[in-house]
């Protein structure tokens, strides 16, 4: 079982006109700009997180071949992703990388609103919907990366009205420097509670040789119960020998790949060395990438060959349920202030909080996600209340000043 991570970041930020520019490590300043950049060798989250943890010689887990037996023996994999369009839609998930001068917009919240990330968010309003250039009721789902501040914003089920409002049903925003985690028993913008755009393959990964983390997969039916690196189960069913949310599969160590294309075996190493980790309900081992047109559609259907017999469940800790949800302290804010707390309109205006117990704190409106104690804004054109939302895995605190603009 993995062990929680507190990290205290200290660093300090200015913003100017409500566009922060993050003061931190270059962790992710070789990234390409635009739809669907190369992340030119950079992997989110640190080596020892789940997500890249290499589990080759992880134990098989006791009740393997009951999960195996329950997906049934004779799924057969089935890469999600590809070149072109089918239905018109284009085929994968679908991602882009911004800027640091990105401006920040709110997202109207839906369904699971409690359990979201308020924002604000650099979304732009060409972004990506899953499903595009004709996305319809499916998932919807929108992944924007940060580059200046190494942050990751996901979206489901979202939406762009006429008015250029962005509207989602869930929201999170990962911290793509640290093991965050959501609190147990949210969701993300994915039913387990797990980031999107890690999980995904990529063509620029396969192209270079290697792919460094595990990838996302879905089936039709899930248990009641989550194994980290998830937090949150989308089921009913009671069932032990159903599989939780976060279940990872490892390719057998034996299964011959040398027959199979160099773009393949890429994909089928990775399967053996960091696994599929269970993110969702959907179609058995359906694993998800990016849509590319550098993909090799007729190599990509080889491993339709692949059946759930090839596969093994590795044993990653405990099974969480209803009955064994871990519970601890939500973080403490013992300030928030404005500096002055009035301010005419653009003065320069220090926020400034301290926190303990938090993973990640984001401030809306016009902030988002911040590291450190303190920030510089230019005040707002009227009187503005500030939210400092604090977060860690078991819940989250706020906390709120008004700055008072005459």
């Amino acid at each position: 079982m993995r062990t929680w991570r507190r990290v205290s970041i200290t660093c300090f930020v200015l913003v100017l006109f409500a566009l922060p520019l993050y003061a931190q490590s270059g962790t992710c300043s070789g990234l390409s700009l635009g739809r669907g950049a190369s992340l030119n060798g950079f992997v989110p989250f640190p080596a020892d997180n789940l997500w890249n943890t290499d589990i080759s010689s992880a134990p098989v887990d006791p009740n393997s071949s009951n999960y195996i037996n329950f997906i049934g023996k004779t799924a057969t994999l089935h890469p999600d992703f590809g070149a072109g369009t089918y239905d018109g839609q284009y085929m994968g998930i679908p991602y882009q990388v911004e800027a640091s001068t990105e401006a920040l917009v709110n997202v109207k919240l839906g369904m699971y609103g409690s359990e979201s990330d308020p924002g604000p968010m650099p979304i732009p309003s060409n972004a990506l919907i899953e499903g595009y250039p004709k996305p319809d009721d499916g998932d919807r789902h929108v992944l924007v990366l940060e580059k200046g501040g190494c942050w990751l914003f996901e979206l489901y089920n979202a939406s762009l009205s006429s008015a250029g409002v962005w509207s989602a049903n869930s929201t999170a925003i990962w911290d793509m420097t640290i093991d965050e985690q959501r609190p147990y028993t949210w969701t993300s913008a994915d039913a387990a509670g797990l980031p999107i755009f890690v999980g995904l393959a990529r063509y620029d990964e396969v192209a270079a040789g290697a792919i460094h983390h595990a990838l996302r997969f879905t089936v039709p039916t899930t248990q009641q119960a989550f194994v980290l690196p998830a937090t949150h189960w989308a089921s009913s069913n009671t069932d032990s020998n159903a599989p939780p949310m976060g279940l990872r599969l490892r390719l057998k160590a034996d299964f011959d790949i040398s027959g199979y294309p160099a773009d393949d075996q890429v994909i089928l190493t990775c399967l053996k060395t960091y696994g599929l980790i269970l993110a969702d309900n959907g179609s058995a081992i359906y694993i998800t990438g990016t849509p590319d047109k550098r993909w090799n559609n007729d190599d990509l259907s080889l491993l339709k060959q692949i059946t759930a017999a090839d596969f093994e469940v590795v044993d990653t800790g405990t099974v969480y349920t209803p009955d064994n949800v871990p519970s601890g302290a939500s973080p403490k804010i013992s300030k928030f202030t404005a500096n002055p707390a009035t301010a005419a309109a653009k003065q320069l205006v220090t926020l400034s909080w301290t926190t303990s117990g938090q993973v990640y704190n984001i401030i809306s409106p016009q902030v988002g996600p911040v590291r450190g104690s303190s920030i510089i804004i230019r005040a707002p054109a009227s009187t503005t209340t500030y939210t400092l939302y604090s977060t860690n895995q078991y819940g989250r605190t706020k906390k709120s000043v008004k700055l008072t603009v005459p």
